[in-house]
């Protein structure tokens, strides 16, 4: 909301407030109240507005005013105008309402190298403004004490004339804060700066376009769009035969004030030959108009050339992949895209395996215009086979039309070929002896299949038709195949299990055995055994699929025993397992009267001997004072005489043991004395 309104009264205010919040929710579509469509201004000129239509409410950045950033002004039933700088020096202009009490607001920007609706969010584009909140005459001009007038009574209703800079570009942006309708006069006086566009318009060129049946006239400068007349009365052919013009209209002055450039439609296509087109008073009694109302001169002429078209002739460079189900035909020159028959029946196929065209359509540029056709089959062609299509005339009656409405000649002939899908699958045999297995792995070429690779497990890559694979294991083997005939492909994946025949397997436990315990091996043993051979590493063997219960009775304190089976099946093959376990002289468990940790070999350690079946053991050595030197509840771990990591003291210690005999469950306590000697 404007910060003039601070001074008002609280009722008038809200007034006001709601007025302006009206404002806001209404989008400005008229020409001439957005930047974009900004008037050209010539500063030579009175613009008169006669009334404004009601619209606005979009803030517009500037000056910090009364307290509020970006002074907190916003466009009411604005008006833009817009000019370009040609010589420095200051602006000045002055503001004229109808009514005079009407309060008009305005605000300038330099928006060179911008967009105009920039305006809207880069302050740096802000040059000066009046935003009085008093009625009348306002401006820029030598009266003025300030660039930046914000809102309010009392404030001043000039302000400076600012310095434009030669070449820039500006928007001015009239705002009218009173709640009316009623319109004002602009006029430029009083500065130095040159804002009026010099010199008169000039004919520069004319281009004939074959595709609307348009000549383009290219303009010195820009000319309002309100001076030409639509049926482009002020242009007419004096050389060439059959130009006849219907219309004339002003690039972008659908949404703008003026053009540089027109576009000339006429009545029929012009034929091949030299053209030459003049300007002529219209029917409105001038030619075309600058905005400072210079007139483009009477008898300036353009030439311009209109080639015979090309011919429309289709490509026979067709390409196409595996099982099409459409085709791309190259065309010489664009066509119209409106000249193509849906349907497709501007082409027919002839070939075996037989198919139909379904639908035709191009691929069509914002002329609507194409240089390929696409034709899209009743299905895909999946065999091997030679293909023609031929343009003939479609089910609308009318040829397939170039650029310049030139018909391509009928009876156009091209070529393709396709090829049979191809089938990745493979078959494969399998022969073994023993541990090798030889997969035999077999494609059968068909469809003109000329490429193969085989991989094996991401690793062995093969590229023959066929191919033996050896593997010294079992498991599950990975084979992939890709296979191509230059045009199709296919792949296929198998996972191949290589079962295992014949397997030696038994179970046993690895103890450590104590004296007079027995092991019992458990065979599991697979395939067609016909003999077994068990050595059990004690010097007995059997051949019973069935192991003998062996005992061990060890010469050292603990040995290690290999139990091997070794199994023989029908095809004479071979398996072999072993299997080690340890045994024990003795399991009577004690703890030594004395020990010498010296490093000899001999008693360096104090530990429970022989716990091999003790479960939860508890192992301390207390020193003469009762203080614990070594705590354990693995019985393989031994104390080496040391406390903190130094010798401890020659003499005896106490220890305690604590344990659980596996087998029965029963827990025993023991403890006593032991020496230590260096």
């Amino acid at each position: 909301m404007q910060s003039k309104l601070i001074l008002l009264y609280p009722f008038l205010f809200l007034l006001f407030a709601n007025i302006v919040k009206t404002q806001a929710q209404t989008t400005c579509t008229a020409i001439g109240q957005n930047p974009s469509t900004a008037f050209p201004v010539c500063g030579t000129k009175v613009f008169t507005q006669e009334s404004v239509a009601t619209c606005g409410g979009l803030p517009i950045p500037g000056p910090a005013c009364n307290g509020v950033n970006d002074g907190g002004h916003t466009d009411i039933n604005p008006y833009w105008y817009k000019f370009t700088c040609y010589k420095a020096g200051t602006l000045g202009f002055k503001i004229t309402p109808k009514v005079l009490a009407d309060d008009y607001d305005w605000q300038l920007f330099d928006i060179t190298g911008h967009q105009p609706n920039d305006v809207y969010t880069d302050r740096s584009l802000y040059v000066c403004m009046n935003w009085s909140g008093e009625g009348g005459v306002t401006g820029a001009s030598g009266a003025g004490v300030s660039f930046d007038v914000c809102g309010g009574f009392g404030q001043l209703l000039f302000s400076k004339m600012p310095t434009l800079i030669e070449g820039h570009e500006y928007l001015l942006l009239l705002s009218h804060f009173t709640q009316s309708q009623s319109g004002y006069d602009l006029e430029f006086t009083g500065g130095t700066a040159d804002i009026t566009s010099p010199g008169i318009p000039e004919l520069k060129w004319a281009s004939y376009y074959c595709r609307d049946n348009t000549i383009g006239i290219k303009l010195s400068k820009e000319t309002l769009c309100k001076t030409l007349t639509t049926d482009g009365t002020e242009f007419v052919f004096t050389s060439g035969t059959g130009g006849t013009i219907v219309s004339a209209t002003g690039v972008n002055c659908s949404n703008g004030f003026d053009a540089d450039s027109i576009l000339i439609r006429l009545k029929n296509p012009l034929p091949p030959g030299d053209y030459t087109i003049a300007t002529r008073n219209g029917s409105d009694g001038n030619t075309v108009l600058d905005v400072c109302g210079n007139a483009l001169a009477v008898g300036v002429e353009a030439s311009f050339h209109v080639e015979v078209p090309p011919d429309v002739v289709l490509r026979n460079q067709i390409t196409v992949g595996c099982a099409p189900d459409l085709v791309k035909i190259p065309l010489s020159v664009p066509v119209r895209c409106s000249s193509i028959a849906p349907n497709g029946s501007d082409f027919r196929l002839t070939g075996q395996p037989g198919a139909t065209i379904r639908s035709a359509s191009g691929i069509c540029d914002q002329n609507g215009l194409t240089d390929t056709i696409l034709l899209q089959f009743s299905q895909p062609l999946y065999r091997k086979g030679s293909y023609t299509i031929t343009l003939t005339t479609g089910s609308d009656g009318t040829p397939i039309l170039g650029e310049c409405g030139q018909a391509a000649a009928l009876g156009q002939v091209i070529s393709f070929q396709t090829a049979d899908t191809v089938s990745a699958d493979f078959t494969f045999g399998l022969n073994r002896d023993c541990k090798l297995s030889v997969l035999d792995l077999i494609h059968n070429g068909l469809h003109d299949v000329d490429y193969w690779r085989w991989t094996f497990d991401s690793t062995d890559v093969r590229y023959t038709q066929n191919v033996n694979k050896l593997y010294g294991d079992f498991g599950i083997k990975n084979v992939s195949l890709f296979v191509s005939n230059d045009v199709c492909t296919d792949s296929v994946y198998k996972e191949i299990n290589l079962e295992r025949t014949l397997g030696a397997i038994f179970e046993v436990d690895p103890g450590t055995y104590c004296p007079m315990d027995i092991v019992t091996p458990v065979n599991k043993s697979f395939g067609d055994i016909v003999s077994y051979l068990w050595d059990y590493g004690n010097g007995n063997t059997s051949t019973s699929p069935e192991p003998v219960p062996q005992q061990y009775y060890p010469t050292r304190k603990e040995q290690d025993y290999r139990i091997r089976l070794v199994v023989l099946d029908t095809q004479n093959c071979l398996d072999t397992v072993d299997h080690v376990i340890k045994a024990a002289m003795s399991c009577y468990i004690d703890v030594p009267t004395a020990f010498s940790p010296n490093n000899d070999g001999m008693n360096d350690f104090l530990y429970p001997l022989s716990a091999y079946r003790a479960i939860d053991l508890d192992f301390s050595v207390y020193n003469r004072f009762g203080q614990l030197v070594f705590h354990s509840t693995d019985w393989t771990q031994k104390w080496d005489g040391t406390v903190k990591g130094k010798p401890a003291d020659v003499g005896s210690y106490v220890w305690m043991l604590r344990y659980t005999i596996k087998d029965s469950g029963k827990k025993v306590f023991k403890k006593g004395t032991t020496v230590l000697l260096r």
